[in-house]
């Protein structure tokens, strides 16, 4: 878990949904692999330009997670995903892909693997042993968070999700790291802007109520935040 030098003030659920994304043409699942410049993130290039610096967040981690509030919206409308939320899980998890000085690439990749301590049982630690033989955290004794959103193995392996078509689901990509985020957020049923039901998928998410606070902070600063952004908030 990625600490930030900035305390977000405390908020209560649900998150402010901020403002929403422009509609995006959705990728089309059985179709060739694309190449980077057909990402269909890229539609979300204007709309994270506005916010980025602004709200300290990754260009490109703006971008996947807009588009996976757009792809749940379709998929799975009941849910009101919000980006907020993706957002305030990737704030806590790895600081949106800037964990141990990695940078997020202009297609949603760390410069550098992120992959979190060994799940030996510790404090503070659970007790995983090795389940995807080293493929996905290179560690064969036990399994370890991997990427931006720090997936276990086993939950990647059941929400794992290719969401920019370059024909690879990778926990590394934020792009598909932040879409099978919201599917396993989403998999709890119900109305995530519903406070009991947020809390209820939040906590199947992670366990600790002290992590979902701190991500419900974080996801509600953004939300607030970018009312307060003119070229945002105007629609330009």
């Amino acid at each position: 878990m990625e600490q930030t030098p900035f305390a977000p003030p405390p908020a209560t659920a649900p998150p402010d949904p901020g403002i929403d994304p422009p509609e995006v043409q959705l990728l089309q699942p059985g179709g060739p692999p694309l190449p980077s410049s057909e990402r269909p993130q890229n539609q979300l290039v204007d709309w994270s330009e506005s916010m980025a610096d602004e709200l300290n967040i990754p260009r490109a981690a703006l971008q996947a997670y807009g588009y996976a509030q757009r792809y749940m919206e379709e998929s799975a409308p009941e849910c009101r995903l919000s980006w907020t939320l993706l957002a305030g899980i990737g704030a806590v998890e790895s600081s949106h892909g800037r964990h141990g000085g990695a940078r997020l690439d202009e297609t949603g990749r760390p410069s550098t693997p992120i992959i979190g301590l060994p799940l030996d049982g510790s404090d503070g630690v659970k007790r995983i042993p090795d389940t995807d033989g080293g493929a996905l955290d290179g560690d064969v004794e036990w399994d370890r968070a991997v990427g931006p959103l720090q997936f276990i193995p086993t939950t990647w392996n059941e929400w794992q999700i290719d969401a920019d078509g370059d024909g690879v689901a990778d926990p590394q990509d934020i792009d598909d790291a932040a879409l099978a985020a919201g599917r396993y957020l989403c998999s709890a049923g119900g109305d995530l802007r519903d406070v009991d039901v947020f809390w209820n998928a939040l906590l199947t998410y992670n366990q600790s109520r002290s992590y979902g606070q701190e991500v419900l902070d974080w996801a509600d600063h953004y939300g607030r935040s970018s009312h307060d952004i003119p070229a945002v908030a105007s629609g330009s």
